[in-house]
């Protein structure tokens, strides 16, 4: 069987080639297509990705060909990825093509220029429905002189998002095969095409988040981990809003960010939400107790995951963050907001503790009684952990997405 994959992300042998560094996102892909290839001898691959070039470049690293389309921003929608597309089909001939994310508009560029026979479409997130909390429940972020002079407000971004929104809608309309992995994105299939084929399938994640396991003797007692804060969805502001609370109770409370320290850089430099963020730490007075970390491989990811007390999901909306899933493979506790399909990924005081995004009290009495009693920690700890192994079990997986492409080829 030859199957097409559509991503919007390098693999790290095509970095390799290229010279380029290998990307922080997007490594679960990458982990997914290694398992497939083990579990199917007979399986071609070949991947679609988008480069910073001027000419389709093909790569052939068998059983795998890459090939890479110029196109130097994948948020946009521009001419000649379709013709581009076209070629690509032409020549790799497959019996199945997947499509990984409806989030940007090259995926809609395909089916307009290739059809949707054989095409399955994986969801990962859904910026129709992002685009609507972009704001993160903040009524309003004043624009700074940066925002203004490059036309990037957080208002701004939200419309982008918006319109990449329509093209988005547009796609799941037309589309007639679907994977999912959560009841969330199963309803937002269900409401734009009632017609549609959905097929439930996990995601393998980074191989090196299975090799390793939180132990609550060799933690930093009282620290948080969060994987991202730099824009509104994430939910920084209210981990700040909580951290003022925890305070009153762990003083030495540290909470570690992973990503570059947006916060702090020039005034000149700030956007909107960075100027938010700061005036919110000083009315809290909560500076000092977040250290954000800079970019992170994924071995450093393990490194903080293993080493926080407790590990913090607060955005305000989500589909099934990897993040949630590395943490339960590694046995960090888990804390979330109860929002998307998050949901089907703890289970409340068993695998994890949910708190409503709005409510920056739950997740401050959350963190507190994680910090406070080893037993729940340890509990969670392995309950996380042994659900979380079955959710991203590589071979399981990579059996259920063959039964997929199967099924789909066979109709």
């Amino acid at each position: 069987m030859k199957v097409l994959w559509l991503s919007n992300v390098l693999f790290p042998e095509v970095c390799k080639v290229l010279g380029v560094k290998v990307p922080v996102v997007g490594g679960w892909m990458y982990s997914g297509a290694k398992a497939l290839l083990k579990e199917s001898s007979e399986l071609q691959l070949g991947i679609i990705s988008f480069y910073d070039g001027h000419d389709l470049k093909i790569i052939d690293k068998k059983p795998v060909t890459y090939y890479l389309v110029p196109k130097k921003n994948i948020a946009s929608y521009v001419g000649g990825v379709e013709e581009c597309f076209v070629e690509i089909k032409k020549e790799f001939k497959p019996n199945i093509t997947h499509i990984h994310g409806s989030e940007y508009p090259h995926s809609r560029a395909y089916i307009n220029s290739c059809g949707i026979e054989n095409v399955v479409l994986s969801i990962q997130g859904l910026v129709s429905i992002y685009a609507k909390y972009y704001f993160g429940g903040i009524k309003f972020i004043a624009p700074t002189l940066r925002d203004l002079l490059r036309s990037d407000s957080i208002k701004q971004q939200q419309k982008n998002m918006e319109q990449r929104g329509k093209m988005e809608i547009e796609l799941l309309q037309n589309v007639k095969y679907f994977i999912g992995r959560t009841s969330w994105d199963k309803n937002h299939i269900w409401n734009n095409n009632p017609a549609a084929n959905y097929f439930f399938c996990n995601e393998t994640l980074r191989e090196v988040f299975y090799t390793k396991e939180w132990r609550f003797s060799k933690c930093q007692p009282h620290s948080v981990f969060l994987s991202q804060a730099h824009y509104p969805i994430k939910g920084l502001h209210q981990v700040i809003k909580a951290l003022s609370i925890v305070l009153n109770h762990f003083p030495k409370t540290i909470v570690y960010v992973a990503g570059n320290n947006f916060v702090s850089v020039p005034k000149y430099k700030r956007n909107g939400f960075a100027s938010y963020i700061n005036n919110l730490m000083d009315e809290y007075n909560v500076r000092k107790q977040f250290i954000f970390l800079g970019v992170l491989n994924e071995e450093q990811m393990v490194e903080q995951y293993l080493r926080a007390n407790v590990f913090v999901c607060p955005s305000v909306i989500e589909n099934s963050p990897n993040s949630v899933g590395e943490a339960q493979l590694l046995g960090t506790p888990c804390v979330a907001s109860y929002v998307g399909g998050t949901m089907d990924m703890i289970i409340h005081k068993q695998t994890g503790l949910l708190y409503r995004f709005e409510e920056f009290s739950m997740l401050a009495e959350h963190m507190c009684n994680l910090f406070s009693d080893r037993q729940l920690c340890e509990e969670i700890s392995r309950n996380g952990q042994d659900i979380a192994k079955k959710r991203h079990d590589p071979k399981k997986n990579a059996q259920n997405l063959l039964k997929i492409y199967q099924t789909i080829s066979n109709q």
